[in-house]
Parts: C-alpha cells; structure tokens; sequence
C-alpha cells in the first residue's frame, strides 16, 4: 500500500509540472499571438539600438552591453505600452511612427559617429543651415551603407502589419482586448526594469549621465534612447542655467584661477618675436603622419617637411576639437577655451567675451585680420571673427573667384594664397605692424577632386628583373582608389600652394620681419582601416598583413586616436641651424598656444586654460572634449577607463585619477566661462553692483 501511495503521488507530481508546462506554454503562446505588432516594434527596435553600437564601438563588451540593452528594452517597452491605449487597428500607426523616429535616431548618430568619432547631439540642429556648403562631402565621405541597416525596422513592422491584416488579426483580438488594463500592466514591467537598472548604477556612471562629456561611455551605459533624451535636456539646460546658475558657476571659475594663478613666469623665449609681424596658417585637415612620408621616393609634404625641419616644429600636438570641428579649433587656437559641452561656441555662443589673440594683439599696436575664400557666415565667422578682435575679414567676396580656379568647398588653395599676397603687401605698405591668419580650403574632404589635384601616385612601384635579363616595372595598388589615398593627393597639392605662398611671400619681401606660424586644425576623419592598409600593406598578395606576421604594425583604437595629431610649426626664413631650430616632442595641445605663442610675442591671457610648453614640459597634460586625455606617460581613454603607456615610467592609479579630476574640473570651468559669458567685464559689474545694493 505504502508503495503504491509513492508511485501515486509522483504520478500526480508529474502531471502537475506538465500541465504547468502546458499551462505556460499556452500563456507565453496565447500574449504572443495577441501582441505579435506590439513584440515586433520592441525587438526591432532594441536591434537597431544594438547594431549601432556593433558599428560604432567594435567590442563585445560594448555592442553587448547588459546595461545599454536593459536600457533600450526599458525605455521601448514604456514607449510601446501607451499604444495599448488604441484600438487594435490603429496601433499600427502609432508603433510605425516610433519605429521611424527610433530608427531615425539610429541611422542619425550612425551617420554622425562616422564622421565625428562621437554620437549625435540636439543643440547641433542649428549647425544643418551649413549642410548645403557640405552635402557632397556628407554624402561621399560619411554616407555608407551599413547606415541604410536601421530602415529594417520599419519595414519589417510594415509587412507584419500588412500579413496580419490579410488574416483579419485585428478583429480577432479586439474582442479580448483591455486596453487599459494592458498598458498598465505593460507600463508597470517597464517600472520594474527600470528599478533594476536603477540600482545596477554606480556613482561613476551618474556623474558622468549629468556632466554629458563622454558621449560614448553613456550610449554604452545607459543605450542610445536614454542617451538622446538626456541630451534634449542638457542641450537646453545651457538657456536655464545661464539665468539661474551664475552665482556657482563665477565661484567655480574665481576658484580655479585664483588656485592656478597668474604662472606669467620668464623664459628663454620670452619676447623673442616681439614686434614682429605674423602670418598663421590655419591648414584644413593637415595631419603629422603625412610629415616625411612618402609614395615612390616622392613626398606628400615636401613643403611641411621642409618647415618641420628648419624651424620650431611640436611634433606631439593636438587638436581639440569637438563637433564644431574648424570653428571649434580656431576658438582654441586664438582663446585657450575648450568646445562647450552642447551646441559650439562659434554659433551657440557667438554674442559671448572672448579674450583672443587679435584682441591682445591690437592692444600692442597690431592690425589684425584674417582671410578665407569662403561664405563670412559658414561657421557664424562674419560675426565671431569681430568678436575675436579682427579688425578686417577678408571672405569670399573679397576674392576673385571663378569656375577654373575652384576645388571642392570653394576657392582653390594656390588661387587663394596668390590674391592674398596682394592684399598682404596693401596691409603691410599701410600699418606698422600685422597678424594675420589665412585659412586653408582645398584640402577639406571628401578629397574627392584627384583630377584637380596634380600628378601624385600613391602605389608602389618596382623594377624587376626577369630571368632574360630583361626589365619591368610592376605596379601594386597599395593606396590607390582609397580615401586615404585621395586625402594624401589632396594633401600633396595643399603642400604646393603652401610652397607657392612662401615663394610669394618672399618675393615681396613681407617674409623679412614675419614670423610664419602653422597649425593643423583638426584630422581628417578617415577610417581605422584606410590606415590599417596604409601600415601593414601585403605588396605580394594585394591585401593586409596577417597579425601573425612579424611586419605587422598594431593600429588598434588607441594608436588610430594618437594618429590624429596635427602639425604647430613657429618657422622664421632666418630660424635653420639656430637655437630656435628643433624638434619639440613634449605633449602640447591646442589650448596651449596662447601662453606659448604669448611668452614669445609678449601678450598675456590670464584666462587661458592651457600652458606655456616651455614651462611645464614634460609635465603637461592634454585633455579632450569627451574626457580623454594624454600625457609623455599615457593616453587614458575615459569611456573604457583604459590607457596605453607611452612610456617605461610607472603609473600610478593616484595619478590616473588626479589626472581625470582635473579634466572634467577643466572642461566644467570651460563650458561655464563660455556659457554663463564669465569674461564679460560688464555683465560681472552690473551683476555684482545688482547683489550689493
């Protein structure tokens, strides 16, 4: 009987679990076939969140980030219960909507991250008025067909609707349907994955959601949803802040400059330019890598390399830029501020104070003007050049420009340097002293004009000698046809009209008492890959080195991003074989140009961020706009919280987090000087005066 009575109840037990197995089968069969539209727009739409982050940050680690899913889920569920609210019949419109706006968003930062290493931004809308100047290069240099993947969203949701409506779905489910009952229930599961994200967060990862600085750690870390509401918020926050958050942000800023002090301290090259005249270069997309490199015995930059070796050449410099890209280097380049966290300075904040070169300059007696061959008003220049302090801008219509002499964007290079000659001699018969800055056009991609450019191979070539004895020349493609390969014929003409620009210079005599100064502003935006092929190129078999190879170069993310230095040359005609004439290799970045251009032409910006390169040295430290930042020991990347060691010197966790301290205090006090328009005399007089009465 006893055993009977055991046997009975694991009869009973087994039936028990099958008909719990049946039983949620059928409820995971039964919400599937009646929520099959509402399924569909969640998982289509956390596929795409999820393949952008494949295309944008390539490691596991990131495109499969639990965190980032969790968020996508959360965020897409909430959006996707309030179609509950509707009857089923016109659900399909609502989810159709979204999933277009959601793979809009998708397909937008895709788009944008290709071009900018950084994801999309609202308060960048006021910058598309420039989008006509540039569609070509948008279209042919960043435009790629794995930014077409997101329309899969949509389209998928439209055929499921298209079949279910063919089975009369519709109607099926609008008899079981309880419309509020399942958006409450739906509503309410997304509040329970959003506790459970919630208390995965770390401190860290709070701090860095509100501060907005590294777009990347936050579309890894909270999914690219959440990234672009937070960023609707912080792209306004800026107009609500500079009326209601004045009084922390000038405590912050009076803080960190009294602990910083005025460091106006003298050196070797102190005044050594004083009084002389200055012609800067401001050189579109110039980058170091192309400095003595060269294709068949023929060098891309015959002219840089020339500069580089007779005069003052920072061979470790780097631009700063965020996606104000030129504008945001001419801010640095001429403020010593960094790109502000929403929007750029040169649009956004173009009614601000800023203390710039010109504007120290014409306190010593200088005239001051710049030239560009371009609309005043591309990048707001019209307006933010007087703010600069330029007494004169010479744009577009102040040039002679007709079909035969244009490249690219506008005017070309070499047509360009040659009327500039001209009206360089007018100033210079007319004022006693001058700085001028003459900004560069022709070497803008997409570097797509090879026609315009000159003869310049970028294969290789050899002579073999057959068995005969006989010769033949074989040609291996090597950078041919790529767009790195279009940037180094591009490059190579810029380099001439360079070339053309001194000769002519000279020839007028105005390179006698002139200091000629050079600056990369920015990279050239070009893939990882191109530069893979440009390292580890198999002549042989026409592809790239196996990573077994012995010749193989790494040229992982971290060397791509170290790649993208950019030239600063000080060159005078007189400077090779002095004491002026060398290779300066410490870590220097924009920002540092003011005090470092300053201690030689004897001007001085007590607000400028960075450092005079001959006083600091060895010592200083280069920060980037999405928290990143280089030092002679390391390059830390703040998203992975990672680094590369530069060098054989031991480092410490203690000063990996000084470091990363003092960045984001940096960039803080940054966006607040340009944003709550802190060097603005007046305003700060009217506003103290309005507190003391």
């Amino acid at each position: 009987m006893k055993r009977i009575k055991i046997l009975w109840n694991k009869i009973c037990n087994h039936i028990e679990k099958q008909w719990r197995s049946i039983r949620t089968e059928h409820v995971i069969r039964e919400y599937y076939k009646n929520n099959i539209l509402f399924i569909t727009f969640i998982l289509t739409c956390v596929l795409n969140s999820t393949v952008l982050r494949f295309f944008c940050m390539h490691s596991i680690e990131n495109y499969l980030s639990w965190h980032a899913i969790l968020a996508d889920f959360m965020i897409v569920i909430a959006i996707g219960s309030f179609g509950y609210l509707l009857k089923p019949k016109n659900r399909f419109t609502y989810y159709f909507a979204f999933s277009i706006f959601l793979s809009a968003i998708c397909m937008i930062n895709s788009v944008y991250y290709t071009f900018y290493t950084s994801f999309a931004s609202i308060s960048m809308l006021s910058l598309t008025q420039y989008i006509g100047d540039v569609g070509d290069a948008v279209v042919e240099n960043v435009l790629q067909l794995k930014d077409l993947f997101y329309v899969i969203a949509p389209i998928i949701l439209l055929a499921v609707h298209i079949r279910l409506k063919k089975k009369n779905y519709y109607k099926k489910i609008e008899l079981k349907s309880d419309r509020r009952k399942k958006t409450i229930k739906t509503l309410s599961f997304s509040g329970m994955l959003l506790i459970l994200f919630l208390i995965t967060l770390s401190s860290l990862d709070i701090s860095r959601f509100f501060k907005q600085w590294n777009k990347e750690y936050i579309v890894m870390r909270f999914g690219i949803y959440i990234y672009q509401a937070n960023d609707l918020v912080t792209s306004i926050q800026p107009k609500i802040n500079s009326m209601f958050g004045y009084d922390k942000a000038k405590k912050s800023f009076t803080e960190y400059f009294a602990e910083k002090g005025n460091g106006r301290e003298s050196n070797e090259y102190t005044n050594i330019f004083e009084g002389k005249n200055v012609i800067v270069i401001h050189g579109e997309s110039m980058m170091t890598n192309a400095i003595n490199l060269k294709f068949n015995d023929q060098e891309v930059t015959p002219t840089l390399n020339r500069l580089s070796r007779e005069g003052m050449f920072f061979s470790n410099f780097y631009s700063q830029v965020s996606v104000g890209t030129s504008s945001d280097s001419e801010l640095t380049f001429n403020t010593s501020l960094m790109p502000t966290k929403s929007g750029t300075s040169f649009v956004s904040y173009a009614d601000r104070s800023y203390i710039g070169i010109p504007s120290l300059l014409k306190e010593k007696g200088y005239y001051t003007f710049s030239m560009h061959a371009n609309n005043a008003d591309f990048w707001n220049r019209r307006t933010m050049h007087k703010n600069l302090g330029y007494d004169r801008f010479y744009s577009k219509n102040d040039y002679e420009v007709k079909k035969e002499n244009t490249i690219g964007l506008g005017l070309s290079d070499k047509e360009f340097f040659k009327q500039s000659i001209e009206k360089i001699e007018e100033i210079n018969q007319k004022e006693e002293k001058w700085y001028g800055v003459l900004i560069m056009l022709s070497n803008h991609t997409p570097f797509s004009e090879v026609e315009k450019y000159g003869k310049f191979d970028v294969d290789i070539k050899e002579t073999i000698t057959k068995e005969d004895g006989t010769t033949e020349e074989v040609v291996h493609p090597y950078m041919e046809g790529t767009k790195l390969g279009n940037y180094f014929k591009s490059l190579h003409y810029a380099d001439q009209a360079l070339g053309e620009l001194i000769d002519g210079l000279e020839e007028k005599g105005l390179l006698e008492n002139t200091v000629f100064v050079l600056y990369g502003d920015h990279d050239a935006r070009l893939s990882r890959s191109d530069y893979n092929l440009l390292y580890n190129y198999d002549k042989e078999n026409d592809t790239i080195l196996d990573k077994e190879d012995p010749e193989y170069k790494e040229y992982d993310s971290y060397q791509y991003e170290l790649g993208r230095k950019v030239p600063f040359i000080i060159w005078t005609k007189n400077m090779a074989g002095s004491s002026l004439n060398f290779e300066n290799k410490n870590i220097m970045g924009m920002y540092d140009v003011v005090p470092t251009l300053g201690n030689m032409l004897g001007f001085y910006n007590q607000y400028a961020l960075g450092h005079d390169i001959y006083k600091i040295k060895e010592n200083n430290i280069v920060v980037f706009p999405n928290g990143n930042w280089v030092n002679n020991k390391l390059y830390y990347n703040s998203q992975k919280e990672a680094y590369l060691p530069l060098s054989e010197e031991p480092i410490s966790e203690e000063e990996i987090a000084s470091n990363t301290e003092y960045t984001n205090k940096l960039l803080d006090i940054s966006n607040d000087i340009i944003v709550f328009d802190l060097l603005n005399k007046d305003k700060n007089e009217d506003i103290e005066s309005g507190e003391n009465k």
